[in-house]
């Protein structure tokens, strides 16, 4: 492997499982994934961590198994936060920048950010984007990016995602458990929306809906910026433990009935479905399966109508809704949500910029491919260092994970 080689990290932590992708990253910025790996989690409530052992032991099980596929050692990253705590702040900002032929530096926008922060959010609350809406320099507005121009006074409207600071040490103590430095936290939403969507999609105005084990989540852009997030406390596996008591199973068959037999539209087709599990043979109503899955799919996506509604754009996005996700690949699902929302819904595929693999084109795995993106852009000289026969995560993790008890 070339020395020169660049690479780039995500590591998205689920609560049902953790994905990672590593990427070289071409002098373009082409990223073509090289690595791609996905281990069982548990330790996580809706998105966030309840008890270290359980991500830090999947981290390192699919780091693990991407450093064996990418031939690269992985020893930091951007990772995820995921959780309802997560919020979007619209807030302001003005300083006063020098004399009257002042000209605006990169300084002073990170001054005139800190204002806008400040006071603003939460002391208990980690800052996890900024996204500057506009500038105003000396009276002149919507200014994208007054860096150059001349001017005195500059003042900030912006939106600040920020998520609570135990939350975020949390995921990055679990990381550093599993021997990998978190250089980056990101929002999953800003990381799915980062792989999916085109520039054209963010200026028109479109929702991803991250529609994942526990949560889902959602986020808004128009006119090219970050407009509104938020994360629903619901997510697919709730589908799967209705499955279970309707059915009067248990939450593995629940599991392997959602994926293989269930549809977010009701079949008529066949009244009865016949699982086989271990030679054995299970007959279950299909109606009792979509009585299950419609009354869990009407209240997530009921409230997802609410969230549009409060955000303001409740059948108002031209570019409709992007989804990602595990439980987007329910099937059917897309034409659940077109009606139910009244948008156009699209599945979310990795952007132009991105060469992927079959595994890694997975709407489920939109996260980690947004996280490495990211990656990409915070870590311009991350460059390669072979995987040794010795550089084996497994022995520091047995030792670091003895005192949780794993």
């Amino acid at each position: 492997m070339q020395e020169v080689s660049r690479y780039a990290v995500g590591v998205d932590v689920g609560t049902s499982s953790v994905k990672c992708v590593v990427a070289t990253v071409g002098d373009d910025g082409m990223l073509t994934i090289v690595g791609v790996g996905q281990a069982p989690n548990s330790g996580m409530r809706k998105g966030v961590v309840a008890d270290l052992a359980g991500p830090a032991k999947a981290i390192d099980t699919v780091l693990g198994e991407v450093e064996r596929m990418s031939g690269y050692e992985v020893n930091n990253a951007t990772i995820n936060i995921n959780g309802s705590h997560i919020l979007s702040t619209k807030t302001d900002g003005m300083i006063a920048v020098g004399a009257m032929d002042h000209e605006i530096t990169l300084e002073d926008l990170d001054r005139v950010d800190e204002v806008a922060a400040t006071g603003k959010i939460p002391a208990n609350r980690e800052i996890l984007e900024l996204v500057p809406y506009n500038y105003r320099l000396d009276g002149q507005e919507n200014i994208k990016d007054p860096v150059g121009m001349i001017g005195s006074r500059l003042e900030i409207k912006a939106n600040v995602v920020s998520a609570l600071s135990p939350y975020c040490q949390n995921v990055a103590k679990a990381a550093e458990l599993a021997n990998v430095h978190a250089d980056k936290l990101v929002a999953s939403t800003v990381a799915a929306a980062r792989a999916v969507l085109t520039e054209t999609q963010r200026e028109n105005g479109v929702a991803v809906i991250d529609f994942g084990a526990t949560t889902t989540g959602i986020i808004i852009f128009e006119e090219g910026d970050l407009q509104f997030t938020s994360i629903l406390p619901w997510g697919s596996n709730n589908i799967t433990m209705d499955l279970a008591m309707a059915l009067k199973t248990d939450t593995e068959i629940a599991e392997e009935v959602k994926r293989k037999h269930a549809s977010a539209v009701s079949d008529s087709s066949a009244k009865e479905v016949v699982f086989k599990r271990d030679k054995q043979e299970f007959y279950f109503k299909r109606a009792d399966i979509d009585e299950a899955v419609e009354a869990r799919l009407e209240e997530v996506f009921d409230t997802v109508k609410k969230e549009l509604k409060r955000a303001g754009y409740d059948r108002k996005l031209p570019e409709g809704v992007v989804l990602v996700g595990g439980g987007a690949k329910l099937k059917d699902v897309s034409e659940f949500v077109k009606e139910h929302l009244e948008l156009s819904v699209k599945l979310g595929n990795p952007a132009k910029n991105v060469i992927v693999g079959a595994e890694a084109q997975s709407t489920e795995f939109a996260v980690a491919v947004g996280l490495a993106m990211t990656d990409a852009m915070s870590q311009p000289v991350k460059h390669g260092k072979k995987r040794t026969k010795n550089s084996n995560k497994g022995g520091v993790i047995k030792k670091l994970l003895s005192k949780f008890k794993v």
